[in-house]
C-alpha cells in the first residue's frame, strides 16, 4: 500500500492518520509542493492520497500555484476509485475539485468543539462506529458548500459541512481528527504567535479544555483514521 501525502504547511503532520497508516504497513510518499516539490502526474503509482491543512485558503492559487494541478490529481484518484482524504484546507480543496463552493472567512472555530453526525453517517464505512456527537479539534476560518452528489456526514453549530463523502472513498473532513493531544500541544508551541493574535487566552485555557475533551477526541480521531485507512 503506497499513500501519497500532500503537506501544505510546515508542522501540519499526519498525527493519528500516520499511526493508522503505520499499523497497516503503508509506504508513505510525503510531498511538500509549497516548498517546490513536484506532485505526481497521476495516481498510477499510489493507492490513496491524503491532503493536509494549512493557513492558506482553498482559492489561493497565486500563493499556491500548484493548487490547480492538485485538483486535477484529486479527480484522477477519484476516477480510478482510489481513496482520497482531505483535512481542513484539504477538505476545502476536495470540495473545490468537484464543483463545491468555497466560502472564505465567516466560519471561525478554534479548539475542541462538538460535531454531530448526520443520519447518513450511521451507514458510512468510516463514521458508522462513532457516537452521534463527539468533541474534536477545529482550526479554521473558511468553509465550503458541498459538491453535487456529495453525502453530508457531519456538521457543527458554526460550519454546517464538517464531513462529506463522494463516491466510495473520497472524504473531506473540516475538523482535525488527526490532531491528538500531543499534536495539539505541539501546535500550541509551534504556532504560538499565530494563535496569540487571534486567541490570546489559549494558553490559559488549554489544559482545562484538554482535560475535558482530549481523551474523547483522541479516541474518535484514531477510530476515524483507522476506518479511512481500511477503505484503501
Amino acid at each position: 500500500m503506497r499513500v501519497l501525502v500532500v503537506q501544505n504547511f510546515d508542522n501540519e503532520g499526519l498525527g493519528q492518520i500516520g499511526a493508522a497508516l503505520v499499523e497497516a504497513g503503508a509506504d508513505i510518499d510525503l510531498r511538500k509542493p509549497y516548498h517546490g516539490e513536484t506532485l505526481p502526474q497521476d495516481s498510477s503509482e499510489h493507492d490513496a492520497m491524503v491532503m493536509l491543512g494549512g493557513a492558506q485558503n482553498a482559492l489561493d492559487d497565486e500563493i499556491c500555484p500548484y493548487f490547480p494541478a492538485l485538483l486535477d490529481l484529486t479527480r484522477d484518484f477519484a476516477d480510478k476509485d482510489r481513496a482520497v482524504l482531505g483535512i481542513c484546507l484539504g477538505s476545502q480543496l476536495v470540495a473545490r475539485a468537484f464543483g463545491g463552493t468555497n466560502q472564505i472567512g465567516g466560519a471561525t472555530e478554534f479548539g475542541w468543539h462538538k460535531v454531530s453526525l448526520t443520519p447518513a453517517a450511521k451507514s458510512d464505512p468510516v463514521l458508522a462506529a462513532l457516537p452521534e456527537k463527539f468533541p474534536i479539534f477545529e482550526w479554521h476560518d473558511d468553509t465550503f458548500g458541498l459538491p453535487e452528489n456529495a453525502v453530508r456526514l457531519a456538521g457543527s453549530a458554526v460550519a454546517e459541512n464538517q464531513a462529506f463523502r463522494l463516491g466510495r472513498a473520497v472524504y473531506g473532513f473540516q475538523f482535525h481528527f488527526e490532531a491528538d493531544t500531543p499534536m495539539v500541544r505541539d501546535w500550541s508551541t509551534s504556532f504560538a504567535a499565530m494563535i496569540a493574535e487571534r486567541h490570546p487566552d489559549w494558553n490559559d485555557r488549554l489544559d482545562d479544555e484538554l482535560a475535558r475533551n482530549g481523551a474523547d477526541a483522541d479516541a474518535a480521531g484514531l477510530a476515524i483514521a483507522r476506518a479511512w485507512v481500511a477503505t484503501i
